[in-house]
């Protein structure tokens, strides 16, 4: 009979996109602490990469958002849209965010950044206002 190796409630046993998915709450946490009215009808979302456009290798393609300088973007925010009802989005690209960072108080770092730099894009305010 075949089982883990590691029990799951040890932190072993957790892929890397759970991790990062912590990463993640942590973030939006801090932020949250502060700024938990303005951020209350905000989703945050986690995906792979971004979508690219198979018709055009030169582009990447995620919703209205093109990139023809060749860079992968980290993250997107997605306007709240009346006509749809649907809430303001914040979307971190995972994999473009390991590949930069170098190791996982990097990554931590770095998904913060984001997330705060995401935030204050979609406030209208500086990151530095958001978390000094």
């Amino acid at each position: 009979m075949r089982r883990p190796l590691v029990p799951a409630e040890l932190p072993l046993s957790r892929t890397r996109a759970e991790e990062f998915d912590d990463l993640v709450l942590d973030a939006v946490e801090h932020l949250e602490r502060r700024w938990r009215s303005e951020l209350s009808g905000v989703e945050f979302a986690v995906e792979e990469v971004p979508y690219v456009d198979s018709t055009d290798p030169e582009r990447l393609v995620h919703g209205s958002d093109v990139v023809e300088d060749g860079n992968v973007p980290l993250a997107r925010l997605l306007a709240a849209r009346a006509d749809e009802q649907a809430p303001p989005r914040i979307v971190l690209y995972r994999r473009p965010l390991e590949v930069r960072s170098r190791g996982r108080a990097d990554l931590a770092d770095l998904v913060h950044d984001v997330v705060v730099e995401q935030v204050a894009n979609l406030l209208g305010r500086d990151p530095e206002e958001l978390d000094p």
